[in-house]
């Protein structure tokens, strides 16, 4: 599988290259931004940092206004910015409202009709992408993969690292929704990619219940505004993460940044601790 690259962007000595490719798992032509720090070549693979944004936002969004690049090209780390979503597939409903359809594809393989014919984003971030990206660009290494993201994202960069042990080096987040059955954008989201029957698939995607019987160890780092809008409407609900942590003996750091709210304002205050976060297991 090729990539188109549409444009070459130069960024803290490294290059941020948009790309395109045709996906098996989504059905449609997907967009990305990827980061190469400076100094990655075939002979030294830099280690790789994906980034899951959240609703509304395409792979554009961390990369242009998320200043993960300041610390990457320091720590000579690569970025993956993906899509959050299939586009343009003409399923009935997808173009209706932010929060479900496109720009909202939740880092899961819908099971219920018709979006099970596309949205298969669990599957596009978990196994198709990394594997056309690491057979195309050998400044990839494979072998170090680390995952971080912001509120949607957030929840799918903590369910992927919590469903799939050993294939993220470590895990962070902005914003989480971390107990998504138990809040309005998590239940809208799963009744339409899963139907409301099938409760069991809601708990393979939620954060907060995978964590509860998690066999690892963990170091996980949170952060989370307490000016954030969605904060306050019970949207993300990190206490109901934090209280399994502590209940199972899990490593978690949910830090409360004052009167920050839910914006890439907030994001990119904070996005060289993450990258650092990930660096410490990247190895680098």
């Amino acid at each position: 599988m090729s990539f188109e690259t549409t444009g070459t962007i130069a960024s803290f000595g490294g290059k941020l290259l948009k790309l395109a490719h045709q996906s098996r798992a989504t059905a449609c032509q997907m967009k990305l931004n990827l980061y190469l720090p400076p100094g990655a070549s075939s002979s030294k693979p830099a280690p790789v940092l994906f980034y899951l944004a959240g609703l509304t936002c395409t792979g554009d969004n961390g990369a242009e206004k998320g200043f993960f690049q300041h610390m990457a090209s320091k720590k000579g780390i690569a970025i993956v910015y993906p899509d959050t979503s299939p586009r343009g597939l003409g399923l009935a409903g997808e173009d209706d409202a932010y929060d479900f359809g496109s720009g909202a594809g939740f880092y899961v393989d819908a099971t219920k009709e018709p979006y099970k014919h596309g949205y298969r984003m669990y599957t596009y971030i978990t196994e198709e992408l990394p594997h056309a990206l690491f057979g195309e660009f050998k400044e990839l290494d494979g072998k170090r993969m680390s995952i971080t993201g912001h509120s949607m994202g957030g929840h799918g960069a903590l369910t992927l690292f919590l469903k799939n042990p050993g294939k993220y080096k470590s895990v962070s987040a902005f914003a989480p929704i971390t107990n998504p059955t138990k809040c309005p954008w998590g239940e809208k989201a799963f009744k339409g990619y899963f139907g409301e029957e099938d409760k069991k698939r809601w708990s393979d995607h939620d954060a907060t219940e995978l964590l509860s019987h998690f066999k690892g160890d963990t170091d996980i780092l949170i952060d989370v505004g307490t000016g954030d809008n969605f904060y306050k409407q019970g949207q993300l609900l990190p206490e109901n993460f934090e209280k399994v942590a502590k209940e199972k003996g899990k490593k978690v750091n949910v830090r409360y940044q004052e009167d920050y709210d839910h914006s890439y304002f907030f994001i990119s205050t904070f996005a060289d601790d993450h990258v650092e976060h990930a660096a410490k297991y990247l190895g680098v």
